[in-house]
């Protein structure tokens, strides 16, 4: 069947139609809509501590010296102090700590905040404590122990537990 020039031109209009309206339903099918949503966080100031050994080692009755090592870590910006204890023994204080040997025998010593060893370590703020700000990573801190000569004590181990507290 032969198509004549009139029909060719009514199937082409349509054809163009189809083809506009195809077009049109693909640019409704590209509309784009946004929407915005909020993200928060709550960041708590957090702190940790740990800390190390200190160990005199064999004491003679010279001055012995030795160091540990406190580790404070602490969310950015947040203010710490920290305290050392007077130790377990009964009448140390946090100026003249105590070790405990045998028979109850007992091994003076001090902690201190400075490598000159004129600074005690307590746990009074703004006294004797040692303050800092954290960063988010550990910060080490040294402890300066320090047994006095002239202590004549019974031979045998002594010992004591010091208990470092962050305050923040």
């Amino acid at each position: 069947m032969k198509l004549s020039n009139s029909v060719k031109s009514v199937l082409s209009g349509v054809g163009l139609s189809v083809l506009a309206l195809g077009l049109a339903s693909t640019s409704a099918i590209a509309a784009t809509t946004t929407a915005t949503f909020g993200v928060t966080a709550t960041v708590q100031a957090t702190c940790l501590v740990s800390a190390t050994p200190l160990a005199f080692g064999t004491y003679t009755g010279a001055v012995a010296n030795s160091t540990s090592s406190v580790s404070v870590t602490c969310t950015n910006t947040t203010p710490y102090n920290v305290g050392l204890s007077a130790g377990l023994a009964t009448g140390a204080t946090v100026t003249t700590r105590q070790m405990t040997g045998p028979a109850s025998a007992l091994l003076n010593y001090a902690l201190f905040s400075d490598s000159a060893r004129t600074l005690n370590w307590g746990q009074t703020i703004a006294t004797d404590t040692v303050a800092g700000t954290g960063n988010g990573s550990a910060q080490a801190i040294t402890v300066y122990g320090q047994a006095a000569a002239g202590q004549y004590v019974a031979p045998g181990d002594y010992s004591d537990t010091i208990t470092a507290t962050i305050t923040y």
